[in-house]
């Protein structure tokens, strides 16, 4: 196994809501990749990044929600989202935290920085009071799902999808 050597001007740290817009092109980049994944079931939209910069900045100072960047030299490289929600009877879960988004790009992947934005993000929601933290994973979406378990996740549920016809 290769040791991965993370940045050392590496900062994860909430962003700003200047930095927000540029935050926003990372997760419009996660949505296309997942769409690129099953374009059935990952929908995108004109104006993504216009979308999800209004959707961050709505969950920017949430008390529920738990947002970071990952920045190099002061540019985002990595991003993760999560919230801490209640008990949900339709998905059988007490009270929980949920890594909604995870994206890392491509220029910085293989470097840690996943690594730091799920530990950093883990430790933020657990903070918040989650005694424990669920996340989805595309099935396409090995290189995600080996870097989860690596952190102790695992399997629990498998999503199945049928379109109508």
């Amino acid at each position: 196994m290769v040791a991965v050597s993370t940045p050392t001007n590496l900062e994860i740290r909430p962003p700003s809501r200047q930095e927000l817009p540029a935050v926003a092109v990372l997760a419009a980049k996660m949505v296309r990749l997942h769409h690129s994944f099953d374009p059935e079931r990952f929908f995108v939209t004109e104006a993504l990044e216009l979308g999800y910069e209004r959707f961050l900045a709505s969950e920017l100072h949430s008390p529920q929600a738990v947002l970071i960047g990952a920045f190099l030299d002061g540019h985002p490289v990595g991003y993760a989202y999560g919230r801490l929600e209640s008990r949900d009877f339709a998905m059988l879960l007490d009270v929980h935290g949920v890594l909604h988004d995870l994206f890392v790009d491509e220029s910085a992947r293989g470097t840690g920085v996943g690594k730091k934005l799920v530990t950093e993000a883990i430790r933020r929601l657990e903070a918040l009071g989650a005694p424990r933290v669920i996340l989805y994973a595309a099935t396409a979406n090995e290189g995600a799902q080996r870097l989860f378990e690596s952190l102790g996740f695992r399997r629990t549920m498998v999503e199945m999808t049928r379109e109508k016809g």
